[in-house]
């Protein structure tokens, strides 16, 4: 026996409606008001998670991040280009740094090497979308593979989808890279704003090791002068960005892949007098 089952619960009285394959019948109730409201309330509950009726809990946004990277600093040197990033992982709250082995430069494909400062999470899923992408790639098999201007325009066009969405992923990115002997680094903030040129610095290096590098970098830079002009970036960094913590990566991207070299410690100097009394000689200070 089939048995079809509607609720008219807007009005009153109150209507319930049986079907039945042999016989039907119509039966009317007078019912409380609060009830209605109850139905109404039961009702809620039951619509699908597509719906656009749907509670507000179905939709989640994340309001800021959790854990954080901070700058990466990346230069083209010859005929390659040399990336550079701490290893540090920060937690807003009474821990400030949670994490000290957070590897944020990840190779994408043959050609590319992708760099990210901001929320730790939303890098992954990036790189899950970057690994799906590269996989679909492959599958054809046609001998091309995609290069780091490509791989530059996804990120843009994922970066701006986002924050159309008012669901931005947290991260500013850099993306450096070598194919067929041409040299490309680009940079694509949590927004889509995106450009490309001979250094780029996100985070607090956009500020402080920026100055530096538009002062001393020069196109014939060899492999030692360009990771000595990153390590000065990111000492400076790591004395005036109190997320930086002393380990760090460089790698280098060339015609032949990408190297990511073992993570080490700068040496540096903590004795000056601006950091033993920041406060001397600054008038109006404490």
């Amino acid at each position: 026996m089939n048995v079809s089952f509607s609720l008219n619960y807007l009005q009153k009285p109150f209507f319930i409606i049986f079907n039945v394959t042999h016989f039907s019948f119509n039966q009317t109730f007078t019912l409380p008001p609060f009830f209605h409201l109850f139905l109404v309330r039961f009702m809620a509950l039951k619509l699908p998670q597509n719906s656009l009726l749907g509670s507000q809990s179905d939709s989640q946004r994340t309001l800021y991040p959790y854990v954080t990277g901070t700058s990466v600093v990346a230069l083209k040197y010859k005929d390659r280009i040399l990336m550079a990033a701490d290893m540090g992982g920060k937690i807003d709250g009474p821990v400030h740094m949670r994490y000290k082995s957070v590897e944020r430069m990840k190779p994408i494909g043959k050609h590319s090497l992708l760099g990210a400062s901001g929320e730790i999470s939303d890098f992954q899923e990036i790189l899950r979308y970057l690994n799906e992408l590269i996989l679909y790639d492959n599958m054809w098999d046609d001998g091309n593979s995609l290069g780091p201007k490509e791989v530059h325009n996804y990120l843009t066009r994922v970066m701006y989808n986002r924050r159309n969405k008012f669901n931005p992923l947290w991260n500013s990115l850099v993306l450096g890279g070598v194919k067929n002997g041409n040299k490309y680094l680009g940079t694509v903030s949590m927004i889509g704003v995106n450009f490309k040129d001979n250094h780029v610095a996100t985070g607090f290096g956009n500020h402080l090791a920026q100055p530096i590098l538009r002062q001393e970098w020069h196109e014939n830079l060899s492999f030692e002068d360009g990771v000595k002009l990153l390590e000065k970036c990111m000492r400076v960094l790591l004395y005036c960005d109190r997320s930086a913590v002393n380990k760090l990566q460089i790698a280098k991207i060339t015609e032949e892949g990408v190297t990511i070299h073992q993570p080490y410690s700068l040496k540096t100097y903590w004795e000056f007098s601006t950091f033993e009394n920041p406060a001397q000689g600054a008038i109006g200070s404490w």
